[in-house]
């Protein structure tokens, strides 16, 4: 993985690290969740960049930083075809 050396202000570095996490994690986690809110990555590269282990750790992550997944017609249509194949 590439790595990036960014200067920062001591000041400001423990505000922007997070009570959780270091710098370096809390640099990584807005990087990732902006490009996914601009729809650069998948929710799928957005679990496996952060490292969670399942889609419902990532669903937690996305909610804690008020994050909502997109949820349209489209969306609903297929769950709704889904369901029939299924008999529901």
């Amino acid at each position: 993985m590439p790595n990036v050396t960014l200067d920062i202000p001591e000041e400001l570095s423990a505000a922007l690290a997070g009570p959780e996490h270091d710098l370096s994690r809390g640099v990584l986690e807005a990087v990732a969740l902006e490009a996914y809110r601009e729809c650069k990555i998948s929710t799928a590269q957005l679990r496996r960049l952060l490292g969670f282990e399942s889609r419902h750790d990532l669903d937690g992550f996305l909610k804690d930083h008020e994050v909502w997944l997109e949820y349209g017609a489209r969306e609903l249509e297929r769950d709704r075809a889904t369901h029939r194949k299924l008999g529901f």
